[in-house]
């Protein structure tokens, strides 16, 4: 890994105000300028995954000016510090390299430990040892392994898991329901190893274990995190803590240890899998053309549609019931990562940055806000995401999800308009009078950005390859903007406070004079009443 002292990370100069650029202000003269085109095709493979983005704001004067912004924000510079383990995270003085933990010859430290990992799952699963797992994250700890299990594991496994994250008792108390005790393996996924929520689900599991005579409650659970000693000094056996490490960001973990939940419920394969596809969309992101390159292309759309057009939001609408997870792991990716409006150099930044990303599977999101997204007044861009191959035995559901997908995505992009509506009604044999009422209510605006992402069928590979388009293309975005997309302190404030302010409702603590009205209400009438 390359230098990572305060000191070299400091000494160099942050990027200017993106709107003092000249080449921002070609870039958002041409894509207003530009429109979505209809006849257009732009397709780009990446890492065996086809990238339509035929249906975002084009032509060839924007196509230019992307590149031209992205060689005045050293784009090539940035990206190869990222990739060779440099200092990215600017204000924690870290490299954020989660590219080496799926590297296909990693560096002997990540291999080890890599070994290690396998070789608990390989005795496990050749005693036939835990058939129930619980799985405590919360976060990073815990979104990308809903991810890739129910991605796997849809159709049953023969370890049974429950994933364990908020701090709400009932949701612990869930998780360790109907499970047997002396069969049953606790995973602990903290990167600090000082996460409130999931050191306190632990002990809840540790004294579940206890209480059901377990001799030894230490030998049946798993520590990951990059403070071992922390995990030593909470109990964990040192064969079962497993290392992260600190130029591996929350949101990232995936890649790492993290997934140990992953192999026992899905095997080890997936895992391997995964970071095959994400090696793969690694190499496609250093080596592709600017305008070849599929994560520097959507991110160049999202700073159109976001930056200059103003859309507040992002739908992400994956077309597989098995990627109902795929939301949340892309919401926190790219809301902890973009939602930030001071740029490196402490001033604020002048455009809007990180949409609000959201969604649900398809068809369930057709039945539920695609009335919004056609004809509501703001709407959003959609990345759809199908896999051209299922893999049931039912070829007419697929047919038909497909179709939807198709259908919903070009009446975005087509729309409709007045005179095609009051056509329609006409020719249903409508009085004249009705139909030129009720034609208006039937117009699609159309010219609605999207981006259409084709998986040749859902596999470990193409899944990990998608997460890596993804996180490539944030990486771009905040170069473009100007900020840091790797640290998240907006979340530590409340963090603080929580603390003060669950001593207070304890009865351990009286809080100072710095609470508001309603909260110092709300102190006072809880206190006592759990």
């Amino acid at each position: 890994m390359k230098k990572t002292t305060e000191e070299s990370a400091n000494s160099r100069a942050h990027p200017a105000d993106l709107t003092t650029l000249p080449e921002w202000s070609v870039f958002e003269q041409a894509a207003r300028s530009a429109k979505v085109d209809t006849s257009r095709l732009a397709l780009i493979n990446a890492a065996g995954i086809d990238l339509d983005i035929s249906g975002q704001h084009a032509s060839p004067a924007l196509t230019e000016a992307g590149i031209a912004l992205l060689e005045a924000r050293n784009f090539e510079e940035q990206r190869r510090r990222l990739l060779e383990g440099d200092i990215v995270n600017i204000t924690e003085s870290r490299a954020a390299w989660h590219t080496a933990l799926r590297a296909p010859a990693p560096k002997p430290e990540i291999a080890a430990e890599r070994q290690r990992l396998f070789e608990f799952i390989h005795t496990a699963d050749s005693k036939r040892r835990w058939r129930n797992i619980v799985h405590i994250g919360i976060g990073g700890s815990d979104w990308g392994v809903r991810l890739a299990v129910a991605a796997f594991g849809y159709a049953g496994t023969w370890r049974n898991v429950h994933f364990v994250a908020n701090i709400d008792g009932h949701a612990i108390q869930g998780g360790l329901s109907g499970f047997d005790p002396h069969d049953t393996l606790i995973v602990m996924a903290s990167k600090s190893f000082t996460t409130a929520e999931t050191l306190e689900n632990g002990r809840r599991a540790r004294e579940w274990l206890e209480a059901a005579g377990v001799a030894d409650p230490a030998s049946q659970m798993i520590a990951i995190t990059a403070r071992p000693e922390a995990a030593r000094q909470w109990g964990i056996p040192e064969a079962h803590i497993f290392k992260l490490w600190e130029w591996v960001g929350g949101r990232f973990s995936l890649w790492s240890a993290v997934s140990l939940t992953t192999a026992l419920a899905v095997s080890a394969d997936v895992i391997a899998g995964m970071q095959t596809g994400a090696a793969a969309m690694d190499k496609h992101f250093a080596e592709a053309p600017i305008a070849e390159n599929a994560p520097v292309q959507m991110a160049l759309s999202g700073i159109v549609n976001r930056s200059v057009l103003g859309y507040g939001s992002l739908n992400i609408a994956p077309y597989d019931f098995r990627l109902a997870n795929l939301v949340p792991y892309i919401q926190q990716l790219e809301m902890e990562s973009l939602g930030k409006s001071v740029d490196l150099n402490g001033a604020s930044v002048k455009v809007p940055t990180g949409p609000a990303v959201w969604g649900m599977p398809g068809t369930d999101a057709q039945h539920t806000f695609f009335q919004w997204l056609h004809q509501g007044s703001d709407g959003a861009p959609v990345d759809f995401i199908i896999c051209a191959q299922a893999d049931h035995g039912w070829p007419t559901h697929h047919r038909i999800l497909l179709a939807h997908c198709l259908a919903q995505r070009q009446a975005l992009l087509q729309g409709k308009s007045y005179e095609e509506a009051l056509e329609e009604c006409m020719a249903s044999g409508m009085p004249e009078d009705q139909a030129r009422w009720l034609a208006h209510h039937r117009v699609y605006g159309g010219g609605r950005p999207s981006n259409l992402i084709v998986l040749p069928r859902l596999s470990p590979y193409t899944l990990g390859a998608l997460l890596a388009l993804y996180e490539h293309k944030v990486f771009v975005q905040g170069i473009i903007w100007g900020i840091n997309p790797f640290d998240q302190w907006g979340v530590e404030y409340g963090k603080q406070l929580a603390s003060g302010l669950t001593r207070e409702l304890s009865g351990e603590a009286v809080g100072g004079e710095g609470y508001d009205a309603s909260t110092r209400y709300w102190v006072d009438r809880l206190k006592g009443l759990q």
